[in-house]
């Protein structure tokens, strides 16, 4: 699997997934811009892999902005987009209310929008691009309790799709990777905060296969890949990280 020294950006990359996914592309040879609402984290991780940290909050234009003119100017234009940045709360989709789905939509689906509308003209400029958006197969089959969620990423899937269909002829490529079930903060804080965590845990666990949550380290390798040069020839498409849970 190889890889151009080119400028990669990941989202929500001081998280439990995007920190795995930038330790993946460092390793790659990327150059790597932690963008995290969590400035702090980012600059930690940032010192670790050798890249830069930069505060971010994808559901503000001006945020993203500023977020973007900094990495031009430390690192040069970004060709290597990993969307990883999101939010949520499990809730009955009858008790979300207009601030939550506002939320929901803006973080999981609005900034994604954003941040790729952002870095397209440099890859288009450079012709070479690599855009992977982290969904979720939530977004491929639903999900009781996250129905706005899930909406949100299931949207995520059909603007890779269409971002691949426009600039395909730039060289650059644009996908999902789906995450099944992942062991990580947000999804024990969603699982605690719900009166049957334990049990809802435990019921996903029996259903995947591979009986076991997903790791981070899981998604990271199939997010390396279609972020590589290996990948030149896949576009508009989703990869599912799932341990079996989902199929295609």
């Amino acid at each position: 699997m190889t890889a151009s020294p080119r400028v990669a950006l990941v989202t929500g990359g001081a998280g439990a997934i995007g920190a795995a996914v930038c330790r993946a592309l460092a390793a790659q040879g990327r150059t790597v811009a932690v963008a995290d609402l969590d400035g702090e984290g980012a600059a930690l991780l940032a010192a670790e892999i050798g890249g830069l940290g930069v505060p971010i909050d994808v559901a503000d234009p001006d945020s993203v902005d500023l977020a973007l003119a900094a990495v031009r100017d430390r690192l040069g234009p970004v060709t290597v987009l990993v969307s990883c940045a999101g939010w949520d709360l499990m809730r009955p989709f009858i008790e979300t209310d207009e601030p939550f789905q506002a939320r929901v939509l803006e973080i999981n689906l609005g900034g994604p929008i954003r941040v790729a509308r952002a870095v397209l003209p440099d890859m288009i400029e450079a012709g070479f691009g690599r855009i992977v958006l982290v969904s979720s197969d939530a977004g491929r089959v639903g999900s009781s309790g996250e129905a706005i969620y899930a909406a949100a990423k299931g949207g995520l899937l059909a603007l890779a799709k269409s971002i691949a269909r426009e600039v395909v002829r730039h060289g650059i490529t644009a996908n999902c990777v789906c995450p099944g079930p992942t062991d990580t903060p947000l999804f024990r804080g969603l699982a605690e905060a719900t009166t049957d965590g334990d049990r809802i845990t435990e019921a996903l666990t029996r259903a995947i296969p591979m009986r076991r949550l997903g790791r981070p380290d899981d998604v990271a390798p199939a997010v390396a890949f279609l972020s590589s040069d290996a990948a030149a020839y896949i576009t508009g498409q989703t990869l599912s990280v799932s341990g079996g849970l989902t199929m295609s």
